[in-house]
């Protein structure tokens, strides 16, 4: 599994990396996490507003801070 935290490096991005390697640990999975900071990329992913979640190149969050719940409950269904 591939997750990109889309952002420019915010407060808010930063919560949100934390957030989701938070909800890995809780379900005891693996994945590559990257930081993507770079705006054409990010626009790329069809984002205006930061932070955003992709994971497996879907893009399942923008535009605000999920909990650690939430992100698992995203996890989840993307697993399905």
């Amino acid at each position: 599994m591939k997750i990109k935290v889309l952002g420019p490096g915010c407060k808010n991005c930063i919560n949100l990396e934390k957030n989701t390697r938070a909800a890995l640990a809780e379900l005891g999975m693996e994945a590559d996490v990257e930081k993507v900071t770079d705006y054409g990329e990010i626009a790329g992913y069809g984002v205006m507003k930061t932070p955003g979640l992709v994971i497996d190149e879907e893009v399942v969050l923008s535009g605000k801070v999920a909990s650690a719940a939430e992100v698992a409950d995203l996890l989840r269904a993307a697993t399905k």
